[in-house]
């Protein structure tokens, strides 16, 4: 296979034969190779690979060849489609190979037939807009074959409807549902048991591997390649799942659906709104006892120990514990007459465990915290990290497991990811990027700069960003550690483009969706997006459209997350300096990530400014540096302007 694999990349392979514009690329055949080797082998590899080295079609093509049966996880629903979409029929077509493949997803992204009826004669839909998305919907349901809400062109996943007209593990039916013979998640499991390559995302698969829900368990047995593609999202995508939750959010469906499937099949026999009605008190003042008087325009975590113990807490608890007691007595003395209040009796159980667990004191190797936002409060507790979780998956049958990311780590072992992940055994592969940094790239860390915790600091950020991008006429990102210094940097941009009279938009996180903010910014040039961590990495922006990122500060994780204080005192506790070993390598991936965003192909050309001085000046700030792809350093900002000024000027 080895073999193989060497000649599909070569310069006369099928690769260069299929496509005009191939260019054998010698990163891109060292990892394809070890690849190959680690799936003959039956090993665990996990690679870095640098922007531009093609990663995709390096593990793609050693699987395909290989024959085995392979299960690849991404990041995203959308990197999901885009490998099943365009990448997979690519290569299928041009290695001739007749092998089945299918994309499997959360049931949260399938059209569920019969909560699409019911939410028809529910009346439970918000404003008229939500009805006119229900008649698209109902539209399109009689034309699909996928049921992937995905299909849909402009359906934001954020829409209210969505919740509606699909189905969660709580209020699936199974084979009790009468829409189960046209059922769109059974069809896609059907189709991933058969297919030869499966692509699913790491969220449908921790949620398997705690729920054995979606069919994934059951799959993974007989897969031999089992590839995790954007690996360094792998631990948070795990920990969404590992630990246990108590919402509001929670509560206040379960309380909209006992209502609207009491009063349908059991109307009269309990008093629904009463029952229905306490559980919602109960959410909200779960909310008031962990919020306080607090002024919220986020959402907050606190420490357990900020709310544990104290009166307000036990209160809401005993008050959701009686709350949801009254709902499970109510939905057991209805449950056998519809398999709707089957399931719901089934929530009201789980419920009420989850309410028992948050009243007792927190299990000793797990952090415990909540998150409090304007509307909603959410109680968890959650292993520090998935070492365990995946332990256990590869102590399981003999099969190649492959980690594949931009960013995995600043040392030859990828300890960032390998440590936390349970992989320091495993087999580690640095590929570097392509791409000529030294020549097309320019970093510039201004030394004379306000630090980070001086009150002018976001501001300089800002007026620094608006010269600069006034000298590209847009055609800049400002990505920012926090939400408050984003709209801060905003409104100076917006003055500053004012005073000057630059016809110049501001575009800000949160004003529209992502994929719409996105997009303005590519198809109006004189623009500059300004957005904080969702923009960090996963922005793809090749060409001219993007020649300066502006960081606004190093991005360390905040000292005082419960999750990031607990994972330090394990650090200490163990005798290891936190600061090095966790603070400095948490903000040398992200600074990577940000960093990222700049070049994107072999002719892009750009510059990196870190409003930073602790990146030149620090003793750790040359760590970061060497993290950094090469790019040359410039002293000044009249360098600067002078490299932009350039970059304007071939622009035209």
């Amino acid at each position: 296979m080895e073999q193989a694999v060497i000649a599909a990349f070569d310069a006369g392979g099928p690769l260069a034969r299929a496509s005009g514009g191939y260019a054998p690329r010698e990163p891109q055949q060292h990892m394809a190779l070890a690849v190959a080797q680690a799936i003959a082998a039956r090993e665990t590899l996990v690679v870095e690979a640098g922007t531009g080295v093609g990663k995709t079609f390096a593990y793609l093509v050693p699987a395909l060849l290989s024959g085995g049966r392979t299960l690849v996880s991404t990041a995203t629903k959308s990197l999901q489609d885009q490998l099943f979409m365009r990448d997979l029929p690519r290569l299928l077509e041009t290695f001739s190979l007749p092998l089945r493949t299918a994309l499997l997803k959360g049931r949260g992204s399938y059209l569920c037939l019969h909560r699409m009826q019911q939410a028809r004669h529910s009346a439970e839909l918000p404003d008229r807009r939500a009805v006119a998305q229900l008649a698209r919907i109902e539209r399109w349901a009689m034309q699909t074959t996928s049921g992937d809400f995905s299909e849909i062109d402009g359906l934001d996943e954020r829409s209210p409807i969505i919740p509606l007209v699909s189905s969660t593990r709580d209020n699936c039916l199974g084979t009790d549902c009468p829409s189960y013979r046209d059922c769109h998640v059974v069809r896609a499991r059907r189709e991933a048991m058969e297919a030869d390559l499966l692509v699913v995302n790491h969220h449908l698969f921790f949620a398997d591997m705690v729920l054995r829900d979606s069919g994934v368990a059951e799959l993974l047995p007989g897969v031999e390649v089992a590839i995790f593609d954007e690996a360094h999202q792998l631990p948070e995508a795990g920990l969404n799942f590992l630990g246990r939750s108590l919402g509001s959010a929670q509560l206040f469906d379960f309380a909209r659906d006992m209502i609207a499937q009491g009063i349908q099949h059991a109307r009269g026999l309990q008093e629904w709104q009463a029952i229905a009605g306490g559980v919602e008190k109960a959410a909200r003042t779960l909310r008031l006892a962990c919020a306080g008087d607090r002024d919220l325009r986020g959402v907050l975590k606190l420490r357990w120990n900020e709310v544990a113990g104290r009166e307000p807490l036990i209160e809401a608890l005993a008050q959701t514990s009686e709350a949801l007691e009254l709902s499970v007595d109510a939905m057991a003395s209805v449950m056998e007459m519809d398999p709707d209040l089957a399931r719901l009796h089934e929530r009201s159980v789980e419920l009420y465990k989850a309410t028992q667990l948050f009243a007792r004191d927190p299990d000793p190797s797990a952090v415990r915290w909540v998150d409090v936002g304007m509307q909603h409060v959410r109680l968890v507790e959650s292993p520090l990290d998935i070492r365990e979780a995946m332990q256990e998956q590869l102590e399981g049958p003999p099969r190649a497991w492959i980690f594949a990311s931009a960013t995995l780590g600043e040392d030859e072992s990828l300890r960032w990811f390998t440590e936390p992940a349970g992989l320091q055994d495993a087999r580690t592969l640095r590929v570097g990027s392509p791409f000529d940094y030294p020549a097309h790239a320019r970093l510039y860390v201004p030394r004379h700069f306000p630090k980070p915790s001086e009150p002018d600091h976001g501001e300089s950020v800002g007026l620094l960003g608006a010269r600069l991008a006034a000298r590209l006429g847009g055609r800049t990102f400002i990505l920012t550690t926090t939400l408050r210094q984003l709209h801060t940097v905003a409104d100076v941009l917006r003055e500053r483009f004012e005073v000057g009279g630059h016809a110049i938009e501001v575009l800000v996180q949160g004003s529209a969706p992502k994929r719409q903010l996105l997009q303005q910014f590519i198809d109006q040039p004189a623009s500059v997006l300004v957005g904080s961590a969702s923009f960090w990495e996963g922005i793809d922006v090749p060409g001219e459209a993007l020649q300066c990122v502006v960081i606004d500060k190093l991005p360390f994780p905040p000292p005082n997350d419960p999750l990031v204080e607990a994972r330090v005192q394990r650090l200490e506790a163990e005798g290891r300096n936190a600061f090095t070993e966790y603070f400095v390598a948490e903000a040398a991936i992200a600074l990577k990530q940000g960093a990222g965003r700049l070049i994107r192909t072999e002719s892009d050309r750009g510059l990196l400014v870190v409003c930073d001085p602790r990146l030149a000046g620090s003793a750790y700030g040359r760590r970061l540096r060497e993290a950094l792809p090469p790019m040359t350093q410039v002293a000044d900002e009249a360098e600067a302007q002078a490299w932009l000024a350039q970059l304007a000027q071939d622009h035209g």
